[in-house]
């Protein structure tokens, strides 16, 4: 009769301690496939609504327009922080019969630290000229003169790379090959 050391040498035998380990990483794996599956579904999902937006305005109604106001403006956000700039534009426009003033470039704006760069857009609308802006004609108070960039689309391959990578970590780790060599 074996004695109770022989019993529990048995039970922790090699093969059961292999199985509980392999049991443990194939959860392990299928967790962070699932965690870059998820991931790379947000990122695409964002990249799309990017190019979703983008693409509104070129359906948009193009409408011919004129520049009364076009300004550079620095500022320092903070007393330690670089001085950014940006242009601020007014134009003003016709939809339906009905006068309105825009002051958007673009959809969405933001400062720079790039004076070159703002001062090229004033180059690119002076005041006093004529120029063509993108009149949304569900609510023709909103209007822009540049189109937002189509790159969401053209990036979106990136994160989708996670979304099979993940989905095919989480798969073989839940659903493992059985190994022919194996008795």
């Amino acid at each position: 009769m074996p004695s109770d050391s022989q019993k529990l040498m048995s039970d922790a035998s090699p093969s059961n301690h292999a199985n509980s380990t392999s049991h443990a990483g194939r959860i392990w794996l299928a967790t962070m496939g699932i965690f870059l599956t998820l991931a790379g579904l947000i990122f695409t999902g964002v990249l799309w609504r990017s190019y979703n937006r983008a693409m509104e305005t070129r359906a948009w109604t193009e409408t011919p327009c004129r520049i009364t106001s076009s300004i550079i403006l620095s500022e320092k956000p903070s007393p330690h922080s670089a001085t950014v700039h940006r242009l601020s534009l007014r134009y003003d426009y016709t939809h339906n019969g009905m006068a309105h003033v825009g002051t958007r470039i673009k959809r969405v704006e933001g400062a720079t630290g790039h004076l070159d760069k703002v001062e090229a857009l004033a180059d690119q609308f002076p005041q006093g000229s004529s120029t063509t802006c993108f009149v949304n004609p569900s609510a023709p108070t909103e209007a822009v003169l540049i189109h937002a960039t189509k790159a969401g689309l053209y990036s979106i391959w990136f994160p989708l790379l996670f979304v099979i990578g993940g989905t095919m970590m989480a798969f073989r780790a839940l659903f493992p090959r059985k190994n022919k060599n194996a008795r």
